[in-house]
């Protein structure tokens, strides 16, 4: 597998968004995934990014996606450059497009875990080398690429499938709406209208679903969405940003706790938790260690969605 310069595919740059993954071809994504997860568990993987050099650029604490990265880049024969929250600081010791611009000169790559969205399109304009989402406020798009990989390797196929969201209409639920519109998901969300996820997105996803044989519902009710679906998922009522919404929003999702009872609507679905999780608030310990949780196997799986990308945008073959 030859080393190219970016970007290896016409016309594609970064991936920003889980509307991306349309670019880049979400089953060509899905299928190098899953030879990486086979060849993980043979043999060592050959080494295409030999002489490459990825930043890791994360103004927010991580484990899985600073973990997945850099073993991913590592076992892919790149090298990683980790630059923590107190040493870059976007947007204050200088602009993101100053970051993107500098930055461009030294690697072949850049991965971004920051707070505002508009801040990493502002240094992907100015990159001229493959800008990589790993969180935004607005997105994770890694995040849900490794979550279809997971429904995947547990259904056989995500087309046609029932994804059933309960809680915060947050930056996890936006890319889910894109990315399971990709993958013609039917994706239903149950959450507090005034929680409710971004209607420019939702509009997105419909148009794409459109196109896909998928569909997207959102909703008030965590047991019409949960009814007849194959996977439940969840995430944290407070991320981080909105600590000072702590007590408001414990109040407001006290309804959405996934658990036993609510399970009782879809018995053999999947549970799907990108974590951390704050257990006890939006799931149970029952339910999160229960015999039909799969969060493990996703944040295994970040490691090989998130290496398919960056294969798709710094080599060939």
């Amino acid at each position: 597998m030859a080393v190219v310069s970016f970007p290896a595919r016409a016309g594609i740059r970064h991936l920003l968004s889980a509307a991306d993954a349309g670019a880049l071809g979400l089953e060509r994504l899905m299928v190098r995934s899953e030879w990486l997860r086979r060849d993980r568990r043979i043999r060592r993987v050959a080494e295409p990014l030999a002489g490459l050099h990825v930043a890791l650029l994360f103004e927010k604490p991580s484990l899985r996606t600073k973990m997945s990265f850099e073993v991913g880049i590592a076992a892919l024969g790149g090298r990683v450059t980790y630059l923590g929250p107190s040493e870059v600081g976007i947007g204050k010791r200088e602009s993101a497009a100053d970051v993107g611009r500098n930055l461009s000169r030294w690697v072949d790559a850049i991965v971004v875990r920051t707070f505002a969205h508009a801040g990493l399109e502002e240094l992907a304009d100015a990159s001229t080398v493959p800008v990589i989402n790993a969180l935004t406020d607005r997105e994770h798009p890694c995040q849900a690429l490794a979550d279809l990989l997971t429904l995947r390797q547990h259904l056989g196929s995500s087309r046609g499938r029932r994804l059933a969201f309960v809680g915060d209409g947050n930056n996890v639920v936006h890319s889910l709406l894109l990315a399971g519109a990709l993958a013609g998901l039917e994706v239903r969300v149950a959450t507090p209208w005034r929680y409710a996820p971004d209607p420019q997105i939702v509009g997105r996803a419909r148009q794409i679903a459109a196109g896909t044989g998928g569909a997207v519902a959102i909703g008030t009710d965590p047991a019409e969405a949960v009814t007849g679906a194959d996977a439940v998922y969840t995430d944290v009522w407070t991320s981080m940003g909105a600590e000072a919404e702590a007590a408001e929003r414990m109040a407001a999702f006290g309804p959405y706790q996934v658990n036993a009872e609510l399970l009782a609507h879809a018995p053999d679905a999947l549970v799907m938790h990108c974590l951390p999780a704050h257990r006890g608030q939006e799931i149970t310990d029952e339910v999160l260690d229960g015999p039909r949780s799969v969060v493990l196997d996703q944040a295994e799986n970040r490691l090989y969605a998130q290496q398919a990308v960056l294969l798709e945008l710094l080599a060939a073959g």
